[in-house]
């Protein structure tokens, strides 16, 4: 879903919505799971129109994906660590591939190319530091064309959200 509404509308594109449809999203980004029918309900129209704007929401790249957040430490992969990451070379093809990579690792959660000192951030997630070092010298530190890598561990989550619209 999320490839075929880049197709048809950019990343940077607005898409016009109106205060029926921010109450929908604001509604669908507390509780994904909840129904057509409790939605309506909330925001005061019949299931189809609200189904209708879902859809829409959907096709236009408003709405990518429906997800769970989950506690890291609950299934063992406590240990978080922020990778910034400078590339040796800057060409297109060099990046791309670089990016091809990362992208197969599921220790990375996020991945982000950024400004500054560093051209990519990751978020990783390991079990244990000993996981992490293995995913550091074994998988990061073999990738071709990385430069610079400097990690930060996380210590605690003091937020973390997902609401875009308030």
């Amino acid at each position: 879903m999320q490839k075929d509404a880049q197709k048809e509308h950019p990343a940077n594109e607005h898409v016009p919505l109106d205060e029926k449809d921010r109450a929908i999203l604001r509604l669908l980004q507390g509780n994904a799971k909840m129904t057509v029918r409790e939605i309506a309900a909330n925001v005061h129209l019949s299931t189809t129109p609200v189904h209708e704007r879902i859809k829409r929401m959907e096709d236009e790249g408003v709405i990518l994906q429906y997800a769970t957040l989950v506690n890291h430490a609950r299934i063992k992969k406590g240990l978080m660590a922020i990778c910034y990451i400078s590339l040796k070379e800057h060409s297109k093809r060099s990046g791309a591939k670089f990016i091809k990579t990362i992208q197969e690792f599921p220790e990375v959660i996020e991945f982000y190319i950024i400004s500054g000192e560093f051209d990519f951030m990751l978020k990783v997630v390991t079990e244990t530091m000993d996981d992490y070092y293995d995913f550091h010298v074994n998988k990061l530190g073999q990738v071709e064309n990385t430069g610079k890598v400097q990690s930060t561990f996380v210590m605690g989550v003091i937020k973390q959200t997902q609401p875009l619209i308030s």
